[in-house]
């Protein structure tokens, strides 16, 4: 199984900025960030295919946060400008190395433990 670290997580104004990092012990075919705020569902916030680093967004974050990996394809980024009240949540990192059929529908199998993000106003 995929280990995943998060880390960059943090208490931040509105309008601040911060950078998620998650970094994986082996290769994945996809990588992505969720997040759960208290009494709310997951959701998905980002993902980036590996092979051709095709990203995709949730509509509340897109233009405001970018998802990247680094050269190696094992290190995760999400640099969130622009930060709302709203996005204040728990945010895991999650990866998948099993097919494309599971990237697809976001079933990622691995995840981290996750990192708060506590955005105030």
């Amino acid at each position: 199984q995929e280990q995943l670290v998060e880390s960059g997580g943090g208490s931040v104004q509105a309008g601040g900025s911060l950078r998620l990092s998650c970094a994986a012990s082996g290769s994945t075919l996809c990588m992505g960030w969720f997040r759960q705020a208290p009494g709310k569902e997951r959701e998905r916030v980002a993902r980036i295919y590996s092979d051709d680093g095709i990203t995709d967004y949730a509509g509340s974050v897109k233009g405001r946060f970018t998802i990247s990996q680094d050269n190696a394809k094992n290190t995760l980024f999400l640099q969130m400008d622009s930060l709302k009240p709203e996005d204040t949540a728990m945010y895991y990192c999650a990866a998948d190395r099993r097919g494309l059929y599971f990237c697809q529908t976001g079933s990622f199998g691995d995840w981290g433990r996750g990192t708060q993000v506590t955005v105030s106003s």
